[in-house]
């Protein structure tokens, strides 16, 4: 099957506005600024397309909480792209970025928006310059700007570099950054689909760079095309990230409904070095790590699915950990990024992660006892849904998921370290020196 997002594969060029063109490029743009807007988003809504930036929620649905009669709406794109494992968004805008363009271009038709915006993590400074070249040939080719392909429509295109900071690929945290604000979350209500919600409080969709991808194959295909990839539920195409130990890490477009068993073992050619698969994350740092069972490697890769075996599908950066890994010591890895990236606005997530990665370390540092496991568990849980944001429930899973599934790899720090004791109290004492 040839790719739909990573044309890059299939087709050297297509970077270039000549060969997007000449392999189909803007032909889903064409189809929709000669269309009503809100017919745009109905074949959207029929395509069941889902966000692919974490939550998975419906593209159409989204885009229909816009208010059609407000005079200035925006379209944002989040190329934040900052969760660990993640390298998706960063391949479609180097290699397949009129794609990416188009996608948000006909995502801004739809819900009548003259500008918009893509905000690129800080380190995509060099992609972003590249970037900012592709949208002036688009430009010169009448496809951003004014009066696009004619249709009296007019939008127009920026780039924009945050400062490398996880909380902004957080939507609201991230039109705070965009419009010169700390980039910390608001609160909410009101979203940023609504007035006083939005980018400058006007109403703003928000979208992930790989769900735009999508769009154009819609509009230029149909929905009906699109969902024979995929499953009901999650219908069409997901770019997997893996990494880890795989030996092949990578990005790889398959359909949704593909198992873990497939896209580690077939595709991505197993466990390094031959060993065993011991876990699994399943999205970055940011869901509750799965054991590799026999059931869960037998999981559709789907939004269902997926969280019907303990997880999330989220962005679906799959990091794969072997049987040499002590899963209190991968715990503490991630406790120690979230507790970097914390905003620190709201104090559950600010002192949840604080305290969480105090246990952790001690553990890890044979200084801590069998009760800390249990009180780091409660300290986690005392975090669930009180946090402004969805970092702070992220933040937990680290902790909560190693102690679920692998509660032995935190008794063999006890058991280490009281190995290390017993030798220390066996050594021979030295007589005083002058005794």
């Amino acid at each position: 099957m040839s790719h739909i997002l990573l044309r890059d594969l299939d087709l050297a060029d297509i970077g270039k506005l000549d060969v997007y063109v000449a392999n189909g490029g803007y032909e889903g743009l064409k189809k929709a600024v000669a269309m009503p807007p809100g017919a745009v988003i109905d074949v959207v809504k029929a395509s069941g397309l889902r966000g692919r930036g974490g939550a998975g929620f419906p593209t159409g649905v989204k885009w229909g909480f816009i208010p059609q009669d407000n005079p200035v709406n925006y379209v944002v794109v989040n190329a934040d792209e900052s969760e660990p494992g993640t390298f998706k968004d960063r391949q479609l805008l180097t290699g397949n970025p009129h794609q990416v363009i188009e996608g948000a271009l006909i995502g801004a038709y739809a819900v009548r928006a003259r500008a918009v915006y893509i905000y690129c993590r800080g380190e995509f400074w060099d992609l972003a310059h590249r970037l900012d070249a592709r949208i002036e040939e688009a430009r010169a080719a009448g496809f951003v700007g004014e009066n696009i392909l004619g249709s009296g429509w007019s939008c127009e295109v920026y780039t924009h570099l945050g400062a490398g900071a996880y909380i902004c690929g957080e939507e609201s945290a991230l039109l705070n950054s965009l419009q010169g604000l700390l980039g910390q979350p608001r609160l909410r209500p009101p979203f940023p689909a609504q007035k006083g919600g939005g980018l400058y409080y006007e109403p703003t969709v928000v979208n992930n760079v790989e769900t735009l991808a999508n769009v154009p194959y819609i509009l230029a295909n149909g929905a009906d095309a699109y969902r024979k990839f995929g499953t009901e539920q999650s219908p069409g195409v997901k770019i997997f990230c893996v990494s880890g130990h795989a030996e092949r890490p990578g990005n790889y477009e398959l359909p949704l409904g593909t198992t873990f068993r497939e896209l580690i073992y077939e595709h991505a050619g197993g466990v390094r070095g031959g060993k065993q698969l011991k876990g699994i994350l399943t999205a970055g740092v940011s869901a509750p790590i799965l054991p590799a069972t026999d059931a869960v490697l037998d999981t559709p890769l789907t939004y269902e699915d997926v969280l019907n075996a303990g997880s999330s599908l989220g962005s679906a950066s799959i990091i794969l950990l072997d049987e040499t890994v002590n899963m209190a010591w991968a715990a503490l890895k991630m406790v120690r990024f979230f507790k970097h990236e914390s905003c620190g606005k709201c104090t559950p997530c600010r002192e949840g992660c604080y305290w969480m990665l105090q246990l952790l370390e001690r553990l890890n540092r044979g200084g801590g006892a069998p009760g800390d496991v249990d009180l780091l568990d409660e300290v986690a849980a005392q975090m669930i849904g009180k946090c402004l944001c969805a970092l702070g429930d992220f933040a937990l899973n680290p902790a909560r998921g190693t102690i679920q599934h692998f509660r032995a790899d935190y008794d063999a720090l006890f058991e280490a370290a009281g190995e290390v004791e017993a030798e220390v109290e066996t050594e021979p004492v030295s007589e005083p020196v002058g005794v």
